[in-house]
């Protein structure tokens, strides 16, 4: 096991990389600390992947170091690097069975047999794949096969961390629960580092103990699940956790305060001045829907909408309303019924994000 630091890292796929969009991996700095649970989450294209192919060994960054524990290993083939690595689609080896893919990673490191039969043993029991062992691995199903690419990451004790690439692609929805289950049982139990890679932030935010949000090729949040929702440091961190993502208030100072969309806005003098200090023209509030008071009757520093269309979800509704020219959204209480066409709204400003250009800024005391 180790710990993994990328220092100044970048990597372009071009030749003769010019400008910040000619890379897939823009500079970063960052840590897995020995034994975390972690996820690299980022839509499509956001080189995800790619960070993880440079981790393990597949790709040579185009600058920086890739660092485990203290040792530089750059020019380390992933066969020295002690990674492995489990991808989208299960890489097993189909005319062997079960238990000969399981003890293939140890063999191949010349493991005494016994050990071989008890690790093996070990980590099918983990993964409940005891009663497959002598099935011939193209008779299996395609979780069935994913567990087994799973295990050959797993079975060997001298891994320095498992790599895994979005892993749960091909398997059945109602599976994904369960192997997201058995990936923390196995984590609590071996300690291992693992780094798990999704877009998918209910697969990110149930296996992993902090995230790693990427965005057009950099790590734009690390924190735990709690802090990208409540606390999001970029605007895109807010609309991509969430379901519905955050809201966004684009804001325009004037004399007397704040304007957006042609509202204005009661914001407290701390919030002002923290506006002000910034030469921008790019601001935004931004508070989830979770975090917005709806009612039937006025209230003070409320604001009379428009609403929208209101989606039941059984335990919980999102309304969309309509506040000046711009569409937001607020989550009802399973309990909670608006009958009219219209209704307040209040945004408590203890739930408000300060976001200038794109990112978050902190708002002192008055």
């Amino acid at each position: 096991m180790a710990e993994i630091t990328l220092k100044g890292l970048a990597h372009s796929y071009l030749a003769n990389p010019s400008s910040p969009e000619d890379y897939a991996i823009r500079e970063m700095d960052h840590v897995w600390h020995q034994g975390g649970a972690y996820a690299l989450l980022g839509p499509s294209g956001c080189g995800k992947s790619t960070l993880l192919n440079i981790i393990s060994g597949l790709l040579t960054p185009s600058e920086g170091e890739v660092v485990f524990d203290s040792n530089v290993v750059n020019e380390l083939p992933p066969e020295e690097r002690n990674i492995a690595q489990v991808f989208q689609f299960p890489v097993i080896y189909d005319t062997m069975t079960v238990f000969d893919n399981l003890a293939f990673p140890l063999r191949n490191i010349k493991t005494p047999e016994d050990k071989v039969k008890v690790k093996v043993k070990e980590i099918a029991d983990i993964l409940d794949l005891t009663a497959l062992l002598k099935r011939k691995a193209k008779n299996l199903t395609a979780d069935e096969k994913q567990k087994v690419s799973m295990g050959r990451g797993l079975v060997r004790d001298d891994v320095s961390a498992i790599l895994f690439d979005e892993p749960l692609t091909v398997i059945d929805p109602q599976l994904k629960w369960k192997l997201r289950r058995k990936l923390k049982e196995i984590h609590k139990r071996f300690n291992i580092t693992m780094i798990y890679v999704t877009h998918d932030q209910l697969e990110a935010s149930t296996f992993a103990d902090k995230i790693a949000v990427m965005y057009e090729g950099q790590v734009v949040q690390f924190g735990t699940p709690r802090e990208l929702f409540e606390v999001p440091a970029h605007t895109f961190v807010g609309y991509f956790i969430g379901s519905p993502g955050m809201n966004f208030l684009d804001v325009e100072l004037t004399a007397s305060g704040a304007r957006s969309h042609g509202i204005d806005l009661s914001l407290s003098p701390g919030l002002q001045r923290a506006m002000r200090q910034h030469n921008s023209h790019n601001i935004k509030l931004g508070i989830r829907p979770e975090f917005i008071n709806v009612s039937d009757t006025s209230e003070k520093d409320g604001f009379e909408v428009r609403v929208g269309i209101i989606q039941d979800f059984g335990t919980y509704s999102i309304m969309s309303f309509q506040l000046g020219d711009q569409w937001l959204k607020a989550r009802l209480d399973e309990d909670q019924v608006i009958t009219g066409d219209t209704a307040f709204v209040r945004f408590p400003e203890e739930w408000l994000g300060l976001y200038i250009d794109e990112h978050r800024v902190e708002v002192g005391n008055e």
